[in-house]
């Protein structure tokens, strides 16, 4: 019993440790939409059995996915800036930078004997900024298609777009008090 508790234990240091201390940090400073997703949970996701959902999830064991608006947060450039260094002091490499719909992305990996062990993915438009931060690893070539797959679920992108009506009846609340005053 006691080998089975210590394992237990071992087991759940090892996925404490599978975020990044640069994602846990920007949870800790900004407000935001916070999800966590383990592989069974993305599984579920895949409401339409698409097999290449299956494949862009194959090699994810844990994911965080953290969406923040930049308005409403105060994130700034420089933040940004700092967070990407943060993802580099912590032994992060930048794999790709590039735009797809309207969006910026960045892709670090963290490799330990030529495999990849963390990914994190950045997504920034003009309104927010979004953190994958992935034990495991995807095809980088397909991170737009990933992004639009979690866009399109109805699970997730209900709280996507939940979050963000939120902070736009935040903003109509703030006008209509200033306009009242």
């Amino acid at each position: 019993m006691k080998f089975y508790t210590t394992l237990l234990f071992v087991a759940a240091g090892f996925l404490a440790e599978a975020q990044t201390k640069t994602t846990q940090a920007l949870d800790e400073k900004y407000d935001g939409l916070s999800l966590f997703f383990y592989r069974n949970t993305l599984r579920m996701l895949n409401q339409n059995d698409d097999p290449a959902f299956d494949e862009l999830i194959k090699n994810i064991e844990k994911m965080r996915f953290m969406m923040i608006n930049k308005a409403e947060s105060k994130f700034t450039d420089a933040d940004y800036k700092k967070l990407l260094e943060g993802y580099k002091g912590e032994s992060y490499e930048e794999m790709m930078s590039g735009r797809a719909d309207g969006r910026a992305f960045t892709v670090y990996l963290r490799e330990s004997n030529g495999n990849v062990k963390g990914t994190v993915i950045l997504a920034k438009d003009d309104e927010s900024v979004m953190v994958l931060d992935i034990l495991g690893k995807i095809a980088i070539n397909k991170v737009p298609e990933f992004f639009n797959a979690i866009d399109n679920s109805t699970d997730i992108g209900g709280k996507i777009k939940d979050f963000m009506s939120d902070d736009d009846k935040k903003e109509d609340e703030k006008e209509n008090k200033t306009g009242n005053n």
